[in-house]
């Protein structure tokens, strides 16, 4: 049952509604998405504009000068031979759409994030002025066996990547979308190169030829899946109530360093009707896929409507997938007001929705995407 009082209503600004209302499709299988991206041309843009933007979406996790590895191990966007494999409409696809399921969020309007496809085009500008132009990849026959390369993965890339099931630290090579974006050639090209000068090695020395084969083969068998990401709620709420259970005592949590509470915690005090105050921090497609009931949306981008927050000591927890530097983000400009009792969800909802607790969303009935038809 929904956790979601009348007493008091969260007014969504108009900028985040016109973002929520957005009804978005989901992509049908990686057929369809290359046909997508054919159709749909990166426009012209500003490097400045894209710095500007940049540094408002995206350095939060991927560093300032994109080398990455500033929060949850998002990966840098400038190595060399990122940028010599990727092209712009990958790079641009990445950012509209995603990888579901993970702290790399939908930024693009297609799916209620706050980016339209001029300023994606100028993300990926800035981007591509930090390093080398997209080269013309070798393209090869698809000549591997699937059944050796995901032997070969597992014994060495699983360590890094994870598995179909269980993520790794790395980028989640198993994920629907990247998959159907990514071509045979950019990965062949990531496993033969590395990334330096991040952790990923070349492999070009330590894998045979055939080795490589396998493993491009492996991966790409996992195309017969389509991309994760549902299409969004056919009409997204005008406003939200902002205080959970307004008549309940409020949460006896436990902090760790007087900032982070687990998840078991709030699932309790959810359970328990305590007075509270839930904020997703993650962008608005995110929270339109999945959330915690009665969660509001506050993007860690624009932090202007904690102002509609009472400060009256009521607890406030702040959510993310990182899971603590967007989250960490709203806390911080929470406690700047004033909010003493303002904390960040320690291990995020990623672990949230592990763990079974309540979700709410577009996607929470989904137990499984379709089969692409070939």
């Amino acid at each position: 049952m929904p956790l979601m009082p009348r007493l008091r209503r969260f007014i969504v600004p108009p900028a985040w509604a016109a973002v929520l209302a957005v009804a978005g499709c989901s992509l049908t299988g990686s057929r369809v998405a290359r046909a997508e991206e054919a159709r749909t041309p990166v426009p012209r843009a500003s490097t400045d504009t894209g710095r500007e933007l940049y540094a408002r979406y995206c350095q939060l996790c991927h560093a300032p000068d994109a080398t990455g590895y500033a929060a949850d191990e998002a990966p840098s966007l400038v190595s060399s031979t990122f940028l010599e494999s990727a092209s712009d409409s990958y790079i641009a696809r990445g950012i509209r759409y995603g990888r579901p399921n993970t702290a790399m969020a939908a930024y693009g309007q297609a799916r209620g994030g706050p980016l339209d496809d001029r300023q994606i085009a100028a993300i990926v500008r800035f981007l591509r002025s930090k390093g080398p132009a997209a080269s013309s990849l070798p393209k090869r026959a698809m000549n591997g066996d699937a059944a050796r390369g995901g032997v070969v993965f597992a014994r060495d890339c699983q360590k890094c990547h994870g598995s179909a099931r269980e993520p790794g630290k790395a980028p989640q090579l198993h994920n629907p979308e990247l998959l159907a974006a990514a071509s045979p050639a950019f990965l062949r090209h990531a496993i033969v190169k590395g990334r330096p000068p991040t952790r990923m090695p070349a492999f070009q020395q330590r894998l045979t030829p055939r080795e490589i084969d396998d493993v491009v083969t492996y991966l790409m068998s996992a195309r017969t899946r389509a991309p994760s990401a549902t299409p969004l709620a056919a009409a997204a709420p005008q406003a939200q109530p902002l205080v959970l259970h307004p008549r309940g005592k409020p949460p006896e949590f436990s902090l760790r360093d007087g900032r982070f509470v687990s998840v078991a915690q709030v699932a309790k005090a959810l359970a328990d009707k305590r007075r509270l105050i839930i904020i997703d921090a993650r962008s608005p497609s995110d929270w339109i896929q999945f959330h915690i009931p009665g969660a509001i949306s506050v993007p860690y981008y624009d932090t202007a409507p904690l102002e509609r927050v009472p400060n009256d000591d009521t607890w406030v927890v702040a959510y993310c997938a990182c899971p603590h530097h967007a989250s960490g983000e709203i806390v911080d400009a929470l406690r700047r007001r004033g909010h003493a009792n303002a904390v960040v969800l320690d291990e995020g909802i990623l672990v949230w929705r592990r763990n079974g607790y309540p979700l709410e969303g577009a996607a929470v009935e989904v137990t499984a995407p379709s089969p692409v038809k070939r």
